[in-house]
């Protein structure tokens, strides 16, 4: 059977037999890859600990018919520890990797295994805000998967901003024409904070107040999730703006 390398981050894990595990990885050149990692779950696997949830490896594969087996495992990134260990980056994280696994399923890039290496890495370093880090990262993913929200002009008839209102459904920014009748309006500072989310522009991002991240926050994760067209279920469990990851 041909043999394979590749970068992955682990999504996610299931049991399989008495000491194996399912991984779901998304890669850097092959997209989301499913294999099967044998003898992971016995205490004197060499790199069980290589393929858990968050952490960054550089892997070689056998490639099967419908899964593929996992043959060596060398880490890269060891982010699931410092994640685990706090409730905030933890939770994120959850909501970050369930993302990318979904995103991946029609289509997955280099850029979008870079972005989620980025977001994992940041978290477990307590860089930023959780949550901040999930709202960048969430606006930037589907930006690069060509669901890009319309932050200046009009998202139904490109009129020219500036405009205050934000419609999910619409795609952005929608103009006083095309805004659906009791749409709330959004505050001056919310907008410039999601441009900034967008960017990465983080010395904007950490000066924001609570009050202004709660707020861009719920817009995201409406965005997100009406473009995804099934909810992220782990962005429920996402503590407080302000938890403890914060620097």
């Amino acid at each position: 059977m041909p043999t394979y390398r590749d970068e992955v981050v682990i999504l996610r894990t299931h049991k399989l037999g008495e000491a194996d595990r399912i991984v779901t990885m998304l890669s850097r050149r092959h997209g989301k890859v499913r294999a099967v990692a044998k003898g992971v779950r016995r205490t004197s696997s060499k790199f069980g600990s290589r393929l858990e949830p968050f952490m960054v490896a550089d892997v070689q594969l056998y490639q099967g018919r419908s899964l593929d087996i996992v043959q060596q495992a060398e880490s890269l990134g060891s982010y699931g520890t410092d994640i685990a260990a706090h409730y905030d980056r933890f939770t994120s994280a959850n909501a970050m990797v369930e993302t990318a696994d979904r995103l991946s399923d029609s289509e997955a890039t280099p850029e979008q295994y870079l972005l989620l290496v980025g977001g994992l890495r940041a978290l477990s370093r307590g860089e930023h805000v959780p949550r901040s880090i999930l709202d960048s990262y969430l606006l930037r993913v589907m930006s690069l998967s060509g669901w890009a929200p319309s932050l200046d002009d009009c998202a139904r008839c490109a009129a020219p901003g500036p405009h205050s209102t934000f419609v999910a459904q619409l795609g952005g920014l929608v103009c006083v024409n095309d805004a659906p009748a009791g749409s709330p309006r959004i505050a001056e500072r919310t907008l410039e904070l999601l441009r900034a989310l967008i960017r990465g522009d983080w010395g904007f991002i950490d000066a924001a107040s609570p009050a202004e991240s709660a707020a861009a926050a719920g817009l995201v994760g409406a965005y997100a999730q009406w473009h995804l067209e099934r909810g992220i279920r782990s962005l429920s469990h996402v503590s407080d703006i302000r938890g403890e990851g914060a620097r």
